[in-house]
């Protein structure tokens, strides 16, 4: 039977009440030798003590097997908890590789980081990673990948054998590597000699942090971007006082949030920008930052309009159905589809067209200074184009968003030959009612856009 056992940080009121047991319950002990100091109470006085060096845990694991085998009851210890950098890895292995029947049990340790973390209040309360800076057995280049992934996904870090008289400069590769990703605020606390006499705990910044101060008996944390300090705690939020957007606006406007933190580095207008957001809130796809297109300042034209109780024209229900009905309550907007109006079924008919065109065209008759928005038919698009070519129409602009295959990209390329008309539209054959619905609502909200 072989037990490895975790001694905690250093004193003797961090080793737990199994860790004791089996302790007291060994035959033959083995470990680095520096740590018997610590055990020597619990130790019977018949038990085998196998003290070895700092770099022999093969060694001290083969010495353990061999023991085991014989049928004593061996003990390996270690600091900290035995699997978290420790010998139950080394011991499991080497039982694994000969295929041999020896029980093997890990008995559990508080760690230096876990002791650390208590030490300082709550800095481990959110998503953490620990990291050895030891390249004895790991290479430099793994170590860096793994340092630039925690430092990338804003872990709190603890840092284990952050530095000894050999490796003296992995460290402070690490704080450049971290100032890259993190503010140069970011809370650290070098920790010393953890339940010892000497214990010593420093907190102060990753721009501060002083390599010289850390040596091989410490453990280095490093917070995340929401970490700070109170008094001598460093605080790392779980999130417990962000309460959950809940109502149908708090989970739009949360939305609207994760959108703007994570949209594509750009050059577009107030405007442009907000549209665009809305339009990629419609579809879950930031490429529609790609497929808007504005005239300049129309989004803003379109607010004043809007405000001031504009009339909207659509092409299809559909557009009408999108477009927020707060808003145009508030504002008094009227919004006419004339696509079933008997009137349009007949004009359709005479005149051979389709229902949508029909429909515009009589609504281009009532309203000639509406807003028109095409979010269907491109047929409806290229008459509202041909109507303001022939000065028949001059509408406050022109929203086109049809979508298909035949006359799509023709009726879009009409549109943006008339440059005096603020227009907006969703390019190529991309489109539908609910980006053009989506443009509107992004023109009544424009003052409320946080951008």
């Amino acid at each position: 039977m072989i037990k490895v056992v975790g001694l905690g940080p250093g004193h003797s009121n961090y080793i737990i009440p199994m860790a004791t047991q089996a302790i007291s319950e060994a035959s033959v002990i083995i470990g680095y030798h520096y740590y018997f100091q610590f055990i020597q109470h619990l130790v019977r006085p018949d038990a085998l003590c196998i003290g070895k060096e700092l770099s022999e845990e093969e060694k001290r694991a083969e010495i353990a097997i061999q023991h085991a085998l014989e049928g004593e009851h061996v003990v390996v210890i270690g600091s900290g908890d035995a699997s978290i950098y420790a010998m139950a890895s080394i011991v499991y292995q080497k039982v694994a590789e000969q295929e041999l029947d020896i029980p093997v049990e890990t008995v559990p340790g508080i760690s230096a980081f876990i002791t650390a973390g208590s030490k300082l209040g709550a800095v481990l309360g959110h998503d953490f990673c620990c990291i050895s800076l030891s390249d004895l057995m790991t290479p430099w280049t793994t170590i860096e990948k793994r340092i630039h992934a925690a430092a990338m996904g804003d872990f709190v870090t603890g840092l284990y054998n952050p530095k000894s008289k050999k490796r003296y400069w992995q460290l402070g590769a690490l704080k450049n590597i971290y100032l890259k990703y993190r503010p140069k605020t970011t809370p650290v606390a070098i920790c010393k000699q953890l339940g010892r006499e000497e214990e010593e705990i420093k907190i102060t910044t990753l721009e501060d942090l002083n390599v010289d101060e850390v040596d091989m008996f410490c453990v280095v944390l490093i917070g995340n971007s929401q970490t700070f300090r109170y008094k001598d705690h460093l605080i790392t939020p779980r999130g417990y006082l962000n309460r959950k957007p809940e109502t149908g606006l708090e989970i739009q406007q949360a939305s609207f949030r994760e959108i703007l933190d994570n949209i594509p580095q750009n050059t577009l207008e107030k405007g442009e920008l907000w549209a665009a957001i809305r339009c990629i809130h419609t579809s879950g796809d930031f490429e529609y930052i790609n497929y808007l297109e504005t005239s300049k300042h129309a989004i803003a034209t379109w607010h004043d309009y809007l405000i001031n109780g504009g009339t909207i024209v659509t092409d299809v229900t559909m557009v009408a159905a999108g477009i927020t009905k707060a808003y145009t309550a508030k504002y008094g907007n009227q919004v006419i589809c004339l696509l079933n109006d008997k009137e349009s079924l007949q004009l359709a008919e005479k005149e051979g067209l389709t229902r949508t065109q029909a429909g515009i065209k009589r609504a281009a008759k009532k309203y000639p200074n509406a807003l028109f928005v095409i979010g269907n038919a491109p047929t409806a698009l290229i008459e509202i184009a041909d109507q303001i070519q022939a000065g028949i129409l001059s509408p406050t602009g022109v929203i086109g968003a049809p979508v298909g295959f035949i006359n799509v990209i023709e009726s879009k390329e009409r549109l943006k030959t008339i440059s005096y008309i603020p227009y907006a539209l969703i390019t190529e054959k991309r489109g539908g009612s609910n980006f053009a619905a989506a443009i509107v609502n992004a023109a009544f909200t424009l003052e409320e856009a946080k951008l």
